[in-house]
């Protein structure tokens, strides 16, 4: 459903382009539900460095999810590295588009947020850590490695 409303978006921009009135611009957010009719949802909201954003959406029947099985089902691409602690998140959604280390010196890198009763927090551990209940969300922000205090993604869209 996405890819067609994307589709005729991209169509009525060309048309309204070829003599019509100016079209606005307007980022496209698209949002999938893996297993939808399932009671509990939780979401991934991923924010790239240029301010483009993502989200996924996960039907879960348990009481919880946990960010690795989240992460997995949730249809959006990463790369991860495991290290001593756990894993790290070194690509989401094709950024960067190359890495050979997860965490280069004065690089960006995907800072981890946790959205819960409409609030992010930082993550004070791994996605894989992360423990998820109905309608809360991961969140992802692609920063600079020189920002001391990294906003969250933005909000998850129900």
């Amino acid at each position: 459903m996405c890819t067609i409303v994307t589709l005729a978006l991209a169509i009525i921009g060309e048309i309204t382009a070829c003599g019509g009135s100016p079209a606005a611009a307007t980022a496209s957010r698209c949002s999938t539900c893996v297993n939808a009719s399932a009671p509990r949802h939780a979401y991934v909201v991923v924010e790239h460095l240029s301010g483009a954003s993502v989200q996924a959406c996960v039907g879960f029947s348990t009481v919880a999810i946990d960010g690795q099985t989240l992460m997995d089902k949730s249809g959006i691409k990463y790369q991860f590295q495991k290290f001593s602690y756990g894993s790290a998140v070194c690509q989401i959604d094709n950024e960067p588009t190359q890495y050979s280390q997860c965490f280069p010196q004065n690089q960006p890198y995907w800072a981890l947020f946790i959205e819960s009763g409409g609030q992010w927090t930082q993550a004070q551990s791994g996605y894989t850590d992360a423990v998820l209940k109905d309608k809360d969300a991961l969140g992802w922000h692609y920063v600079q490695a020189a920002d001391p205090s990294p906003a969250p993604p933005p909000a998850a869209k129900e």
